[in-house]
């Protein structure tokens, strides 16, 4: 009986196991959808189609991207988290996926909605500002807000975005008071520093690099600890002489909560093999931005650090949504 009962065991735990592994067998059984909170064309959008032309070549189903837009990825994002729990809906997350809860009523919760499954990248800031002020440095700007507090414009692609949150951490840890000029979107608002109506913006370096470059506006300070290899003439802002600060965006994916851990499994190794390729590495260095690596796990815990740390700077700056 003893033998009966040990083989009757090991046939039990082999089937357990392929049962485990069939839903990863099996996946996808149809097109994948990734879902992008954001309007086309930004770098939530462009990494969300790159994901998707990589996952199709190695998942043999066709993945789309689609847009969903609307209150600052809101509704895009609770469009992925009452989704099917099987993995053909993902969603693209970023640094708004950590500040909306303190911004907005939300129907889903950040941390127990989604099961993580990989970062893609992160990007560094510059703080830039127009040609014709009378700063050439980070130490000079600050100086000149202490000057003048409340009196220097900056511009932001809108209340509770990336680049108003960066800017409002930048003011709490250099000690100076600025006058927030929200657009809608990015792109206005760099044109609008450029023309020089507003003085100021604090945006990823993929956004302004360009311009910096082509002598349109002076980039006076990155985020980090270390110089960007796409503008290394540019101080880091710790270098600057306001230690401790560090804003930028980072990009990754999840699927609803309840999705099988096989599948989760191997959407993870998909896109770790995709961050392997040197075509990808070379685009995204290109870009100003980093590659980013974790386990399911650790991007949980990351995601969950992100959302404490903007929850601050929200409270601190008295940030309302409108």
């Amino acid at each position: 009986m003893t033998r009966i009962h040990s083989r009757l065991f090991t046939i039990v735990g082999v089937l357990l196991a392929l049962t485990a592994a069939a839903p990863a067998q099996e996946f996808p059984t149809k097109p994948v959808r990734i879902i992008v909170p954001f309007a086309p064309g930004g770098l939530n959008d462009l990494v969300g189609r790159m994901v998707a032309t990589h996952l199709t070549e190695r998942l043999g189903r066709q993945v789309i991207v689609e847009n969903r837009t609307g209150a600052g990825g809101v509704v895009g994002t609770d469009l992925v988290a009452n989704s099917p729990k099987d993995g053909h809906t993902l969603l693209i997350v970023s640094i708004a996926h950590a500040v909306n809860p303190w911004l907005y009523k939300l129907n889903y919760d950040p941390s127990k909605s989604f099961a993580p499954i990989a970062p893609i990248l992160s990007s560094q800031n510059v703080l830039a500002v127009n040609l014709d002020m009378p700063v050439k440095s980070l130490k000079d700007f600050v100086a000149l807000a202490k000057q003048q507090p409340g009196k220097i414009q900056y511009a932001s692609g809108g209340i509770g975005g990336s680049l108003h949150l960066a800017m409002e951490l930048f003011k709490i840890t250099a000690g100076i008071d600025l006058l927030h000029v929200p657009f809608r979107g990015a792109g206005p608002a760099v044109i609008d520093v450029i023309g020089g109506h507003t003085k100021a913006i604090n945006a990823t370096i993929a956004t302004l690099s360009p311009h910096i470059r082509g002598g349109k506006l002076r980039g006076i300070g990155v985020s980090g600890t270390k110089r960007s290899p796409v503008l290394p003439e540019v101080p880091t802002i710790e270098e600057g002489g306001v230690p401790g600060y560090d804003a930028g965006n980072w990009i990754g994916i999840v699927a609803p909560v309840g999705t099988p851990a096989p599948i989760v499994a191997r959407l993870h190794k998909e896109i770790s093999g995709m961050l392997d390729q040197p075509d990808i590495q070379k685009q995204i260095a290109a870009d100003g931005s980093n590659i980013m690596r974790m386990s399911p796990a650790e991007f949980a815990t990351y995601m969950d650090n992100e959302m404490a740390k903007w929850g601050r700077v929200v409270k601190q700056a008295g940030i309302k949504a409108q």
